[in-house]
């Protein structure tokens, strides 16, 4: 069985607050910790009534500190947003306090639009010294260096596993040319998947952090008693894709029975092919589909996202994905 993670952007669902989004967050890490997920990653957004992850290190702290044993990390950090040395140290703060646990996945787009980037105080060329960056980031993590002028402390010697993540070539490449595990982003931008994956194993060069390529795919899940009411639970994350498109961010909407009453024919299929990456519907559905994922693409892991508006919906959703993993290796 391959290892399954959780993608969670901590939700904030239609008539509900913040505050509920991150008791929620809270609430899934510790029952995917029992349902064998290796991984709980969050999402760095900002500017979007939808999501509450934007203080990424903060909640990752809060949910490392509720739970004994599943990792946490951001999935990812948008560095454009920030300085590599403040990164470093929140990071190896948490290294620091949670030991083992931490991850650090990285993306090279801000996660918001332009006016809130710029509200963010790094400039909009920030993007352009990515790979800069990211070896500055590493940098602070290794080991002390009596030579180095500055230092990430805490931060220094904690060797916090960096990921790259990425949802076209670019990230393919600096993840095979840095030696460092790759995440691709196939629950929201499907479209160059197989391809990112054949340039990555193929131009992968062993490095200190990994010898051999290590590619990690997301899949949207809806699983539910019914391949009827997997559907249904779909439909608030595709309203949310929707509105995001016509520029106006909202809320995860609640469930509706058909997603063609609500949305226009030509929003509802470039939609679809953006959440095309999805196993939805009942148990056995699910499994097939996330058998046929693994199957085709041979993923090294794969991390399991589901934007669903109900709370008990989405926790029985992600219950039923990992039997499915469970079953898979049975």
């Amino acid at each position: 069985m391959i290892p399954y993670s959780l993608l969670d952007l901590a939700p904030i669902p239609e008539g509900f607050t913040a505050a509920d989004a991150l008791r929620n967050t809270v609430d899934l890490a510790r029952h995917a910790e029992t349902w064998g997920y290796q991984r709980h990653w969050m999402a760095e957004h900002h500017n979007m009534p939808g999501i509450a992850s934007a203080a990424t290190a903060v909640l990752i702290g809060h949910v490392a500190g509720a739970t004994q044993s599943i990792r946490v990390g951001a999935g990812g950090i948008m560095l454009p947003n920030h300085a590599p040395l403040v990164v470093a140290e929140q990071f190896g703060t948490l290294a620091t306090l949670y030991p083992g646990r931490i991850d650090l996945g990285l993306g090279r787009a801000p996660g918001t639009d332009g006016a809130t980037a710029r509200a963010l105080r790094r400039g909009m060329q920030a993007g352009d010294t990515f790979p800069q960056d990211v070896q500055e980031l590493i940098g602070y993590f290794g080991d002390a260096d009596p030579k180095a002028h500055v230092r990430a402390i805490p931060g220094t010697g904690t060797h916090v596993p960096v990921w790259i993540l990425g949802s076209s070539l670019y990230g393919a490449q600096l993840a095979a040319h840095f030696g460092l595990p790759y995440a691709f982003a196939s629950h929201f931008s499907p479209a160059a998947l197989e391809q990112a994956f054949e340039v990555y194993r193929r131009s992968f060069r062993p490095s200190p952090h990994l010898d051999a390529p290590y590619a990690m795919m997301a899949i949207n899940a809806f699983a539910a008693d019914t391949d009827a009411e997997g559907v249904r639970l779909k439909t608030s994350i595709q309203q949310t894709f929707a509105n995001l498109r016509l520029g106006r961010p909202a809320a995860l909407a609640r469930p509706v029975n058909n997603i063609h009453d609500v949305l226009d024919p030509g929003i509802a299929a470039s939609v679809d092919r953006a959440l095309s990456i999805s196993a939805t519907g009942a148990p056995d559905t699910v499994r097939a589909a996330l058998a046929g994922y693994i199957e085709r693409l041979a993923p090294d892991e794969i991390i399991i996202t589901g934007q669903i508006h109900d709370h008990a919906a989405r926790l029985k959703s992600f219950r039923l994905v990992a039997e499915a993993m469970q079953s898979l290796a049975g």
